[in-house]
């Protein structure tokens, strides 16, 4: 048998879920609320969860090529952690 074939993303697959009984009561009653179905739910969060972690990772691509082009350099710590919070003044009065 020949699964049924999605423009965008090839072939669809089944696959199989465990859920408790009150979180599947729940998303079934807010799926008819939304004229859509438990499986339709569950594909497009998916699919989402997908497009933003492919986004994610782009983003990550790029800043590492941005920074590798970067000309800025860093120089000498010349600051110690008690400068930068005054620990080293004496306290006013």
């Amino acid at each position: 048998m020949v699964e049924p074939s999605n423009p965008y993303t090839g072939f669809i697959k089944s696959i199989t879920v465990s859920v408790d009984e009150n979180v599947l009561a729940s998303v079934r009653r807010l799926a008819a609320e939304r004229g859509s179905t438990v499986n339709a739910l569950v594909r497009d969060y998916l699919t989402n969860l997908a497009a933003h972690e492919s986004r994610a990772d782009r983003a990550r691509a790029r800043l590492r090529e941005l920074s590798s082009q970067s000309q800025g350099r860093l120089g000498r710590k010349t600051w110690t952690r008690d400068d930068l919070h005054d620990r080293g003044a004496a306290p006013s009065t």
